[in-house]
């Protein structure tokens, strides 16, 4: 008895080690608070998942943050065993949604909207990405020591993952040596506005600047976003055929800011964008032109540059794609945004584009306020503050409007999803494929819900978007990010387990 009794003794450390590990991945792991799911091995299940090599009927198999696996039909069955498996039936399983294009005010201006709110926001709308922008947070992000403050800001504090913009302004352009310490602190890329963009420390640039711009950007082979509007108006032009026209009505806001404006920048813009081709002094930078809204003159001037060899995409928003000008009401100022919504001819040629490929991607342009700076009581779009609060809503308007253009679920993963990851430098999201980061958004194409005051909304002010009172199709079931179920069925993670995304 007494060498049993050794030999038991001996092998209790080893007992011992078997059920602490057995208490650390069962249990620990399933008071994880940044996954509502008790495990990071699962396989989701549905018989509509949209992959590189088409939509197909089977399973992805998540581990440890990534897509380890993808498999069609019931060949998945094998394998799964005892792992847990999530059946979503007909529901569409795709790669979440890269924002490009997003205010998060964060910090100094959050009670506009903020990462907590914004995060939340996104998830619910099936965003797994968001890449921050320079400014309408306070400071602007221009500096290396300004994008710290953000780091520390969105720490703790995202419920996605968020990557960051850093601003081209003209105190840095000609400052070569302070832009690449930004663009070595981590930022994506730069962004520039071509007019004045409201905020106080992010002033206007030039074609001089955008110059120097790209070719600090050419070293590090990352973006440059350029607001491209440049005005050819007095910016209190009101005057109409009566002497003065109404503050109220969006006609008057739309004639302040023409199409010209558009055309004009864009035609500076093509000018430096030469450089960029092959054997260019900026070979290795790119262009961006954001939120475009004239489908005509500015478009067409992109289209040339692209044959030519320029290395130039443009991207456009839901926006611009579900209203238009002869559709807003006097006084509504949830409209206002720049460059404003134009007339239905003009979003029409929109979509045409769009599925053409001539437009490369859409966006939010998230860019919200207090409800104050709306105006509500004047309604005047003059004075107003400009901008869409969409976050949340940006898949299922693009599929609700969508669908009248034939648009199909692998057209919308190109916009949302392949090519936002591209323009980021994000080579591991985008796609459902092994390898790929388990960035995946689960949504319902079939049903319809109404935005109001009884639908769960997470911007921090849902009064100002202009989507109140819509109704959509396609409702946000699940979004996991980096393996995480973050989102489901209206409920939140408890923790905000995102990560800020650096380029390296």
């Amino acid at each position: 008895m007494e060498p049993l009794r050794w030999r038991l003794m001996a092998l209790l450390p080893l007992v011992a080690s078997f059920l602490l590990f057995y208490f650390n991945y069962y249990f620990k792991s399933s008071a994880s608070e940044c996954s509502l799911l008790p495990h990071n091995h699962y396989w989701i299940v549905s018989k509509r998942i949209v992959t590189p090599k088409g939509i197909i009927s089977g399973a992805v198999e998540v581990n440890g943050g990534n897509i380890i696996s993808v498999v069609k039909e019931d060949d998945w069955r094998g394998n799964a065993r005892s792992k847990s498996v999530l059946d979503y039936g007909e529901a569409v399983v795709m790669p979440g949604l890269i924002d490009v294009h997003a205010h998060l005010d964060d910090p100094g201006r959050t009670d506009w909207e903020g990462f907590p709110s914004g995060t939340r926001a996104a998830a619910a709308g099936g965003i797994t990405t968001l890449i921050d922008m320079p400014l309408n947070s306070f400071p602007s992000t221009v500096s290396e020591e300004t994008f710290k403050l953000k780091l520390n800001a969105a720490e703790g504090r995202i419920y996605v993952n968020v990557g960051f913009w850093g601003g081209l302004v003209p105190e840095n352009a000609f400052n070569a040596s302070a832009l690449e310490g930004l663009l070595r602190a981590g930022v994506l890329g730069l962004k520039s506005f071509m007019c004045p963009s409201g905020i106080n420390d992010f002033p206007m640039t030039n074609a001089s600047h955008i110059k120097e711009g790209l070719s600090s950007l050419a070293k590090y082979k990352r973006p440059l976003l350029v607001h491209a509007e440049i005005p050819q108006e007095p910016e209190d032009y009101v005057k109409g055929e009566s002497g003065a026209d109404d503050v109220r009505s969006y006609s008057t806001y739309l004639k302040t800011r023409p199409a010209s404006w558009e055309e004009a920048a864009i035609r500076e813009l093509l000018a430096v964008t030469i450089d960029t081709r092959s054997g260019g002094s900026a070979e290795g930078a790119h262009l961006h032109v954001v939120h475009l809204s004239d489908a005509r003159s500015s478009l067409n001037l992109i289209k040339e540059a692209k044959k030519r060899g320029d290395s130039i995409t443009v991207e456009t928003c839901p926006h611009y794609l579900a209203f238009s000008a002869e559709e807003i009401q006097n006084g509504d100022t949830r409209f206002k945004c720049s460059p404003p919504i134009r007339d239905a001819a003009n979003k029409k040629q929109l979509w045409e584009a769009l599925l053409d490929g001539h437009i490369d991607m859409l966006s939010s342009d998230h860019s919200p306020s207090v409800p104050e700076l709306k105006l509500f009581d004047d309604g005047d779009f003059l004075r107003a503050w400009g901008g869409i609060s969409s976050l949340q809503f940006v898949l299922p308007v693009t599929w609700s409007f969508g669908r009248n253009y034939g648009v199909t679920l692998e057209q919308l993963v190109s916009w949302w999803s392949e090519k936002p990851a591209k323009l980021a430098g994000q080579d591991l999201k985008g796609a459902i494929a092994p390898g790929y980061h388990a960035d995946i958004v689960v949504w319902d194409p079939e049903e319809e819900f109404d935005v109001n005051d009884n639908h769960p909304i997470y911007l921090k002010h849902p009064s100002i978007s202009a989507y109140m009172g819509s109704r959509l199709s396609g409702k946000v079931l699940a979004t996991f990010v980096t393996g995480n179920l973050v989102y489901e069925d209206g409920k939140h993670a408890p923790a905000a387990c995102g990560v800020p995304i650096l380029a390296r």
